[in-house]
């Protein structure tokens, strides 16, 4: 008989927004929390970040185009309503500016209580905390622990949270979520190691399961980053919202998309195309390399497209850091120069390193309120017991493009603010309510179909697939058709492949039969959810016949406030996506709507 495992809140995800929602209940009063992630809990995402956490501390200020430290006691050029006006404008006006107020308004005390847990932040000759510059940001704003800044918040966090009791299920992979009569009752999990399937039955549970860079081929996200959270929320019938929008990186390394940080950029290094040119100059002149990424990643693809790429596939553009030096490269870009000597051969010391564009960042997710409460609807209801936070979420402070820097700023943030929020659900007389259910036998029968079709030949319906083929082919269609430049026709493309792919994966062969970490299952898995999310992306892409921030249509180069300063609202019935839209919430009398330019 299959154990069922019991906790007051499960919290699936251990990169920072689950971990700070976990400490912060578990700090409140809450003792019986699980946290299940499918990696090592050290292993989640959020420790690749590299470059900082946003926050308008005002230790630093710019002078002359060079950073200077600001007299304590005096006051310099940044503010948080500098910080704010940042990220909408960064945001193309589709981020909800009351979340955005939010956001920068707990800048400051969350890195402040970083700092209180001990995280060893990069600092200045009198102690302060160390910033610096950052794509899009108007000030000197990014707090950094040298190019490893995600790495040392995470462990800070982590240490927190088993400070406070919180248990880890380590490397337990999650395969449905419940939920009954509008109420939000567990999920069902599989234990890797043993591949045994439980129910863990809570009072809330919160996703904090991250991006799905993965559904690219070339992407700075982990392995791990296959949207599983997400498409499992939608198989759920929980709606997603702007889906369409996602980040391209500017410097992934070339032909492998493993990111060199914006860190790189915020240090003074340059981009140049094939001739030596720094071409930002031609396509934003005030920023140039500081542009916001969505900008410079079209840059970047236009100079390619035209022919000035490098390469033995002219796909590239360089790097340049060289006249930094080494003191300032060693001190400040170490991870940087180790990642481009193992994974390039350059010692960015001595030589430009070949970079292209990255599939980096989701700017949509699972709709929530700025509690982490998920809501379902265009008029914000919410679905009780259920939260989320993090990049598997989309509170929508960062609209059609997100700032570098914060990304760790939102998943503290509202990862912090979802801790709050789950103890006073928890606290103010939560039910554990009932599942009547069976959810294991559903997902062991999932699992027992992948593997029987390769006794059964395909379980008569022709061919057997292999499920790294799909994965490949879905990869690559989602970058040729629905990538930094979209059309009509390539993604009406993209679409018909999905749907063709669909299904092929009825007919996928698992050929390992072992229950013990058996990983062509696990990609089985995330492959499926793969498939699920992609065809939202297109639709809403398909749908959205404008350009705004990070979606980009040749055949509609143009902003479109009049028809599309709106939301996307996709679901999922059994005719297929079904979209509707929501408003944005704008603050018309302090930040209107205008032209973005840098």
């Amino acid at each position: 008989m299959t154990e069922t495992i019991t906790h007051d809140v499960i919290i699936v995800g251990a990169g920072l927004a689950g971990s700070w929602a976990a400490m912060v209940a578990s700090r409140e009063g809450v003792t019986n929390i699980g946290v299940l992630s499918k990696v090592y809990p050290l292993r989640s995402h959020s420790g690749a970040a590299q470059g900082g956490i946003a926050g308008a501390l005002n230790n630093i200020r710019s002078v002359d185009g060079k950073l200077e430290s600001v007299p304590v006691g005096e006051s310099g050029d940044d503010s948080i309503e500098s910080h704010m006006f940042d990220t909408i404008k960064g945001s193309d006006w589709l981020g909800d500016q009351d979340s955005i107020e939010v956001m920068v308004n707990d800048a400051p005390g969350i890195i402040y209580e970083y700092e209180r847990m001990g995280c060893v932040f990069s600092r200045l000759e009198d102690g302060r905390i160390a910033q610096r510059r950052f794509g899009g940001h108007s000030s000197p704003r990014a707090n950094y622990a040298a190019d490893w800044t995600g790495h040392v918040l995470l462990h800070t966090i982590h240490e927190q949270a088993l400070r406070h009791g919180v248990r880890f299920y380590s490397e337990w992979q999650m395969m449905e979520l419940i939920i009954e009569d509008g109420v939000c009752r567990g999920v069902v999990a599989m234990d890797i190691l043993t591949g045994e399937l439980h129910v863990m039955r809570a009072k809330a549970v919160m996703f904090a399961t991250g991006g799905y860079g993965r559904v690219y081929q070339i992407t700075s996200n982990a392995t791990a980053n296959t949207g599983d959270g997400v498409a499992i929320a939608y198989n759920a019938g929980v709606p997603l919202l702007d889906m369409e929008f996602v980040q391209f990186h500017p410097t992934g390394i070339y032909k492998h998309g493993i990111l060199m940080s914006e860190a790189c950029r915020g240090e003074g290094g340059y981009l140049l195309n094939a001739n030596g040119e720094r071409f930002m100059e031609n396509y934003a002149p005030d920023k140039m390399e500081l542009a916001p990424r969505d900008l410079v990643s079209r840059s970047e693809q236009t100079e390619i497209n035209e022919g000035r790429g490098i390469g033995d596939d002219k796909q590239g553009i360089y790097l340049d850091l060289r006249h930094l030096g080494a003191e300032r490269i060693m001190e400040r870009l170490p991870q940087v120069r180790e990642i481009a000597m193992s994974f390039l051969g350059v010692d960015i010391i001595d030589e430009p390193a070949p970079i292209q564009p990255t599939a980096h960042y989701s700017m949509g997710g699972i709709p929530t309120d700025v509690n982490g409460q998920v809501v379902i609807d265009a008029d914000n209801t919410p679905l009780h017991g259920f939260f989320a936070a993090g990049e598997c979420a989309a509170v929508s402070v960062h609209g059609a493009n997100r700032l570098g820097t914060n990304s760790l700023l939102e998943a503290s943030v509202f990862g912090r603010r979802a801790g709050y929020a789950i103890a006073e659900f928890i606290k103010g007389g939560a039910k554990l309510h009932p599942y009547s259910g069976d959810g294991v036998s559903r997902q062991r029968e999932r699992l027992d179909n992948f593997m029987s079709k390769s006794r059964q030949n395909g379980n008569g319906r022709g061919q057997p697939e292999q499920v790294a083929a799909i994965a490949a082919e879905l990869k690559q269609n989602m970058t040729d058709n629905c990538g930094i430049y979209r059309t009509e026709e390539k993604l009406l493309i993209a679409r018909e492949k999905v749907r063709e792919l669909r299904e092929r994966f009825k007919r996928v062969v698992v050929m390992d039969s072992s229950q013990r970490f058996n990983t062509e299952l696990l990609t089985a898995v995330e492959t499926e959810h793969l498939l699920t999310f992609s065809e939202v992306i297109i639709e809403g892409a398909l749908n959205r016949t404008e350009s705004r921030g990070a979606h980009f249509r040749t055949d509609y180069p143009k902003r479109n406030d009049e028809q599309w300063m709106k939301h996307t609202l996709a679901q999922n019935t059994p005719e297929g996506v079904a979209l509707s839209y929501k408003p944005v919430h704008i603050f018309w009398d302090r930040y209107p709507p205008q032209e973005r330019k840098y």
